[in-house]
């Protein structure tokens, strides 16, 4: 397959996947969750097992596809697209909905690590920008997918019991068709023999990213990006009504930051194929910190919204970095294990932020809490500088 062929085949696959699974949780999973008779403790509880699952597969999965081959794992995660969103349609008890969520996350958790790995090994010399214009794809269909889900729930919120939410689900499955049929199409150069990985191979690829510095600061990084991005998105809402701010304005502010984030990523993935990427990773990652530090000091929507945008162009900075720099320091025969230790640690930091900001608001109020982001991320600054440093690469 041509370079720009294999450049749009890859877009439209990430574009189409993350369409599908946005969808089938924004906004209708709460709702539907609610309908079926899920109180707000078990609707949480059920959020939560998405994430799970890339923090548990992530790692693994990277390993498998480094020994079996990508082919055989896109296509798994491919029928999994498929296949999810059809069981919601068959649930009537809310307790059903976490399993069925932690099946749905493991989607992702193999499609991440698997095409970042696809990504850098078919375009060396321009990684970092492919990388970035393959995440500003998944962003236009995370951007997209509560739009068209909001608008198929309020086109049929006169028909009767639940079709309204499983109409949402049927689109979600339509929208995986053309993924699971890309993941059938897609062809690997080299071939696999071996079937079943002794456990000793994932021990080893364990200790050798983790006992490596680099490896280990810079998926740090990312865990700390993710701690604050998840501090953000959860309590910047609560906190926008406390100043008064109308939910329309709220959903602008969140807006900027996707489009912010997906307008730049491409551009900063060629900066970081020419720049030394130790240096453009904690100047995203300060920018990031620096960002939620200064929200309890902010009162005007103009001030918000500027304040979104300089987070987004933060993560953005940093995260497009990152990969590529994990990349360029992994051992070839182990870089699908290492973009998968990556993604696993980067979930951690999003499923931690919001728990432990929400227990520092709670004791200290949200200046503490906000704060609580800045400092891990001047934290992991000074683990990432130490990490690199006398390395020429």
């Amino acid at each position: 397959m041509p370079d720009r062929q294999m450049m749009y085949y890859l877009f439209l696959l990430g574009f189409f996947a993350i369409f599908s699974t946005t969808i089938s949780k924004n906004p209708v999973l709460p709702l539907y969750s609610s309908a079926i008779g899920a109180n707000d403790t078990v609707i949480g509880l059920i959020a939560a097992f998405s994430p799970l699952a890339g923090i548990l597969f992530s790692f693994p999965v990277g390993v498998l596809s480094d020994h079996l081959g990508r082919r055989r794992l896109l296509i798994l995660s491919g029928a999994v697209f498929l296949s999810a969103p059809l069981l919601y349609l068959f649930i009537t008890d809310p307790l059903w909905l976490i399993p069925v969520r932690f099946f749905h996350g493991t989607a992702t958790a193999i499609l991440g690590p698997v095409i970042s790995a696809v990504i850098v090994e078919r375009f060396p010399t321009n990684k970092g920008e492919m990388l970035g214009q393959y995440a500003s794809a998944t962003l236009i269909g995370r951007t997209i997918a509560p739009l068209a889900g909001g608008a198929i729930i309020t086109y049929f919120m006169m028909s009767p019991g639940l079709l309204p939410y499983r109409i949402v689900y049927v689109t979600a499955a339509l929208a995986a068709v053309p993924v699971f049929i890309m993941t059938l199409m897609y062809h690997e150069n080299r071939s696999s023999t071996i079937d079943v990985l002794p456990f000793a191979v994932f021990r080893e690829s364990f200790i050798t990213f983790f006992s490596n510095p680099r490896l280990r600061g810079t998926a740090f990084v990312d865990m700390a990006t993710y701690f604050a991005f998840g501090s953000f998105e959860t309590f910047l809402p609560v906190f926008l009504s406390g100043k008064g701010i109308d939910p329309y304005q709220t959903g602008i502010i969140f807006a900027v930051q996707v489009v912010i984030i997906a307008a730049t990523k491409p551009f900063f993935g060629r900066i970081a194929d020419k720049v030394d990427k130790r240096i453009q990773i904690p100047a995203g990652l300060l920018i990031t910190g620096c960002s939620v530090a200064v929200i309890p000091a902010v009162s005007s929507f103009g001030m918000f919204l500027l304040v979104s945008a300089i987070f987004g162009l933060g993560m953005s900075i940093s995260t497009v970095a990152t990969s590529a720099y994990i990349a360029d320091i992994a051992r070839k025969e182990q870089l699908g294990a290492s973009m998968g230790a990556l993604s696993s640690i980067m979930d951690i930091g999003q499923s931690a932020g919001p728990f432990i900001t929400g227990v520092v608001i709670t004791t200290a109020g949200y200046s503490t809490g906000f704060l609580a982001s800045f400092i891990l991320v001047i934290a992991v600054t000074g683990i990432f500088a130490w990490s690199v440093r006398g390395h020429s690469y």
